[in-house]
This record gives structure tokens, C-alpha cells and sequence, in this order.
């Protein structure tokens, strides 16, 4: 699954990023009125693309153009030619429709087979696909992938974190796909069964689908013998597939550059940044038929670097999103800088949710966080509570409150991403 393309010159792979790039815009400007009318508005045409830097004349597309074109205003191609249809849950407004073509399920079902081949996965592996399956990307997504590599599936989904675990035991995947918080959930289960998670089949473990910091990466690496590596994907450019870690490297997704055209700019102005300055991720598909996608603003903050294991460039771990982004009297506070404190204070375990709130004209931030069971003493208690309000404060610039809460204590997530803030602000 990882063919040549992956290991070409960079003259080859922009190279063929042009060639595509200029079928996309055609085929946006020439088949969907959204696309047509944003860049007669712009000024743009397809024809004005001569080199790969030139994308940057051409407008964004923003969630609010899939949701106003809802259902089917963003396809390319009549709904004879639709072979899938996934949904957004729509949970804040109108869902966000995606259609594939067949020739788009198979060029999926390849990246993630790519993606699981770069973490080591082999066909002989056996896969436990533990994300959602239905509307959201995820479950499906990693179902065809692992299937495109020849790897044993188990369509498990999310949800039944019993039966999960028996699972695991029983049948003795060696690779399980999951959100990370999802992943600790189930390793906190077992911990509670007293299963010793240093001996399990599971040697990889592909987490993805909601930002996680390094602390969350640490801490299943301490509590299992899996290396865990990042998969990276949204389902308005396609799903889980977009971008995954080398197990070897361990240095960051790397983008699948001859399927997805990447930028990174400043989130206020817009303005593309050179490679290594950290801003938004935009990307460009460049082989969707169904639904081509110009420029998506992913909200999601990054950077872009060099290649390593491939040819292809890589991005830093998602570190939040510009618009998950806290502004607490004036600190710019992202939920992933809480989480990295938190595992700096030894009693207290990486789950916790963030409580906003207002006293008279001022932001409250409080901070609700579990306690590991080998430290719930008061003692011990106040003593983490001085601890990470420090640092908190030294570190982030913001000062908080401290609820310790008794293990087990915050909702876990089964079947989605975690929730990890609860603004009252707007009461």
C-alpha cells in the first residue's frame, strides 16, 4: 500500500500536486454553482493556477458553505454516481453532508491502509476497530482500510466497554483503532478488573479523531506495551486517512501529499506561512470526485514540517483548535495546555473537564480533575491542588480553581470524542 509515490523527489510529488490541483479547480468551478460563483466573486479562475503557490488567489471554504449547501450543493457528480454518503452529527447546526464516489472509497480504503502500514501494521495483523461506526467517518473508514491491507477486522465500533475488553482478551487483536480518551477509558476499566494492561496482545494502537497531547501519548505508553501513533483525518475532506505517524519515527502525521494539498496560514489574516511557523491547517483535496473541496479550513492548529520517514511532509501534533480556543481575561487557554500541566502533578490522572463560567464581570476558569486512587488522601489532595494551580499559572499565565474529584468521577465518552469544556458563560 505504501507505492513509490510515497518515497519520490519532491520535484515528483509537486509535480504531480499541480497536475491534480488544476483537475480540482476545474472540476469544482465547472460542476458545482458554490464553487463557481465563489471564485467569480473572488476575481479567480481555474486557468489563473500556474504554480502550486498560486492556490492562495483562490477563496476558503468554511463549514458554513457545506452547512448552507445542504444536503447534496457541494457534489460534483450526480447521485447516480454516489456510492456513500457519511453525515456530520449536527450537533451545533445543520449536519455537514459528505458524499464518495467508488473511486473515492477505494482511494480512502488505501490511505488508511497506508496509514496503518506506516505505524507497522502488516496483513497478518488483527484489527479492533473501536470508533463509531454509521454517520461518523471513523468506524467505516478504518474498517475498509484495515480490510485493504489484509488484516483480520473486528467491527466492534464504539460503546460496551466490557464487552471491549473481553473482546481484547478472547480474540487478541494486535492493533486497535480508537479515540485516545476512548483508549484510556477502556484501559481504566480494565485497571478496575485488574487486568494487567502490560500484557496484552495489542502492539499498536492508531488513535485519532479529537486532539490529544503529549500527556495522553505518555500515559498509554507507561500503562501498555503498544506503540501509540497519531492518525489524522476530518470528514469533510475525507475521514481518518488524511495524515498518520510513523511507528519508527514517532515525529508527526505525515500529510499524504499526492492525495491532499496542505497550507498552513494565519488564522486572523489568512495569509499562507511558511513551513514551521504554526497556524491553521487548510487543505486542498486533490483526487475527490464526489466532492472536491477547495482550501477547507480545518480550524485546526499546526504547523508543517519537513519530511522524514517518506518523502512527504509531516504536521506537529494537532495542539487544539482555533475555535476550541478559551479566553480567560485575556490568556489565550487551549484545553491540550491544561492536560500537559496536569500530567506534571503525579497524583492526578489526564481526566479532567474545564468549567467556565463568570463572577460579576470576570472569567472563572475551574478546573475539575480525578485523582489517581494511589494518591486519595486529603493530604495528598490539597497538595495536587496547590500543584497545578501553580503551574497552571506559571505556565499558562491564568489563574484557575482546583476541583479534585474522586477517580472515575468525570464522564467518559464510549462512543465519540471526549468532552472536555463546559461553558456556563452564556446562561
Amino acid at each position: 500500500m505504501i507505492d513509490a509515490i510515497v518515497n519520490a523527489s519532491r520535484a515528483q510529488i509537486e509535480k504531480l500536486q499541480f497536475e491534480r490541483l488544476k483537475r480540482t479547480l476545474k472540476t469544482a468551478y465547472e460542476n458545482v454553482d458554490h464553487y463557481r460563483n465563489a471564485f467569480d466573486d473572488f476575481g479567480v479562475h481555474p486557468s489563473d493556477l500556474r504554480s502550486l503557490g498560486d492556490i492562495s488567489k483562490f477563496p476558503f471554504t468554511e463549514k458554513n458553505n457545506l452547512r448552507d449547501n445542504y444536503p447534496y450543493g457541494m457534489c460534483a457528480v450526480p447521485l447516480s454516481e454516489v456510492a456513500r454518503i457519511h453525515a456530520s452529527s449536527g450537533t451545533t447546526g445543520k449536519p455537514t453532508v459528505v458524499a464518495y464516489t467508488r473511486s473515492d472509497i477505494d482511494n480512502w480504503a488505501c490511505l488508511v491502509a497506508r496509514s496503518i502500514e506506516i505505524a507497522g501494521g502488516t496483513p497478518s495483523d488483527v484489527v479492533q476497530v473501536s470508533y463509531g461506526y454509521g454517520l461518523f467517518t471513523g468506524g467505516l473508514g478504518a474498517h475498509y482500510g484495515a480490510e485493504a491491507l489484509g488484516c483480520a477486522v473486528i467491527p466492534m465500533s464504539g460503546g460496551q466497554t466490557e464487552k471491549q475488553i473481553a473482546i481484547i482478551q478472547d480474540l487478541r487483536p494486535t492493533i486497535i483503532m480508537a479515540t485516545p480518551s476512548y483508549m484510556l477509558t477502556i484501559l481504566d476499566e480494565m485497571a478496575s478488573q485488574g487486568v494487567d494492561t502490560k500484557k496484552l496482545s495489542l502492539r499498536i494502537g492508531i488513535f485519532g479523531a479529537e486532539p490529544w497531547s503529549n500527556a495522553i501519548k505518555s500515559e498509554i505508553r507507561e500503562r501498555t506495551s503498544m506503540v501509540g501513533v497519531d492518525i489524522y483525518g476530518l470528514s469533510e475532506v475525507m475521514g481518518p486517512g488524511v495524515a498518520s505517524e510513523s511507528g519508527i519515527t514517532l515525529d508527526g502525521p505525515i500529510i499524504w501529499e499526492d492525495h491532499f494539498y496542505p497550507e498552513v496560514i494565519d488564522p486572523i489574516t489568512g495569509e499562507v506561512l511558511p513551513d514551521g511557523v504554526a497556524g491553521e491547517l487548510v487543505i486542498t483535496t486533490l483526487t475527490k470526485q464526489a466532492i472536491p473541496i477547495v482550501r477547507y479550513r480545518t480550524r485546526d492548529l499546526t504547523c508543517l514540517l519537513p519530511p522524514t520517514a517518506t518523502s512527504m511532509r509531516r504536521i506537529k501534533q494537532i495542539q487544539g483548535r482555533s475555535d476550541d480556543m478559551l479566553i480567560v481575561r485575556g490568556v489565550n487557554v487551549f484545553p491540550t495546555q491544561i492536560e500537559d500541566v496536569i500530567a506534571k502533578v503525579p497524583a492526578l490522572a489526564p481526566q479532567y473537564l474545564l468549567i467556565l463560567d463568570k463572577k460579576g464581570p470576570l472569567d472563572t476558569l475551574e478546573v475539575q480533575v480525578e485523582v489517581r486512587s494511589a494518591f486519595n488522601t486529603a493530604r495528598e489532595k490539597t497538595r495536587a491542588q496547590q500543584d497545578l494551580i501553580h503551574h497552571v499559572k506559571s505556565m499558562i499565565g491564568v489563574t484557575v480553581t482546583v476541583s479534585i474529584v474522586e477517580p472515575f468521577a468525570i464522564e467518559r465518552t464510549s462512543t465519540g470524542k471526549a468532552k472536555r469544556v463546559l461553558d456556563r458563560r452564556q446562561r
